[in-house]
């Protein structure tokens, strides 16, 4: 296939951990734009591949993006990798894939390891809703300002910190929002791979006597919920408004009830319990 972007996840520390099909579009590829282009080249060297590469990283983004989109014009198949994990995760790369789907480029994505999701699998924590905000800001001001605004977040929390700043962060994390649990995910399939799991304040005193290195990712418990009581509530006034759910949404009973205490912010079971009669009191 010519003209086509590939985006290839690659290996965040152990060289296994690459697909047949990454290596084989690698292999395929007239150019492989890299983030840093030494250590794609560690890569290619251990399986044997002579690609023709050229970096594509933050500082040069816009400009190259334009020169990528005339090889993909041109007819050239073009991988777009990463330093490590999936391109495009808190990596450049958007305005890239961007401009190939607005000139009717094929794209197309050649899924293999992420920080994220390799970390979120082993955290503990649930992963049914979760938020990800990349990198926590350097700047302290900036930073407490984050963290300050999501107080109340009733999703599971996902930042990558650096090693240098990680004690900083967990401070203004434990300050802010309270000595939450969380996870923390470091050297991840690599030889001194750790995963963290206790309180905010327990992290700090774990990694305050161990020298770190490189990049992690923290995850931390979401905001408690504090539910609205159902007295505050009229009943009749609930009973038509789930009736009304059903009726315009196609909703079936449960997953109204469900959606209905979501949006008052009330106890799911306290909800049912008073709209749903028991069978004992349906027959007397």
């Amino acid at each position: 296939m010519s003209a086509t972007l590939f985006v290839v996840a690659t290996p965040i520390g152990n060289l296994e951990d690459i697909t047949l099909r990454a290596l084989r579009i690698l292999r395929e590829a007239d150019l492989i734009a890299c983030e840093d282009t030494r250590q794609t080249a560690k890569l290619l060297s251990h399986y044997q591949i002579e690609g023709r590469t050229t970096s594509y990283h933050e500082h040069n983004e816009v400009e190259k993006a334009a020169y990528l989109l005339e090889q993909l014009r041109a007819g050239k198949k073009v991988v777009l990798v990463s330093d490590s994990g999936t391109p495009c995760i808190s990596d450049p790369g958007f305005r890239l894939v961007r401009s190939a789907l607005e000139s009717g480029i094929p794209v197309i994505p050649v899924p293999g390891p992420s920080a994220l999701t390799a970390a979120l699998s082993v955290s503990g924590r649930p992963t049914d809703v979760f938020t990800f905000f990349g990198f926590l800001p350097p700047k302290k001001g900036a930073r407490r300002g984050l963290l300050e605004s999501l107080k109340e977040e009733l999703r599971t929390l996902v930042f990558y910190e650096t090693a240098g700043r990680l004690l900083q962060s967990l401070a203004d994390l434990e300050e802010l929002l309270g000595n939450r649990s969380l996870t923390i995910a470091r050297e991840m399939t690599k030889i001194y791979e750790e995963v963290f799991f206790g309180s905010i304040s327990q992290a700090r005193e774990h990694f305050s006597l161990k020298p770190l290195k490189g990049e992690l990712v923290l995850i931390v418990e979401k905001a408690a919920e504090v539910l609205v009581p159902l007295v505050t509530f009229d009943e009749q006034e609930l009973r038509s408004k789930l009736d009304e759910m059903m009726r315009l949404e196609s909703l079936s009973r449960s997953v109204a009830i469900k959606q209905l205490s979501q949006r008052l912010k009330t106890s799911r079971r306290e909800l049912y319990q008073l709209l749903i009669p028991s069978k004992r009191t349906e027959h007397g």
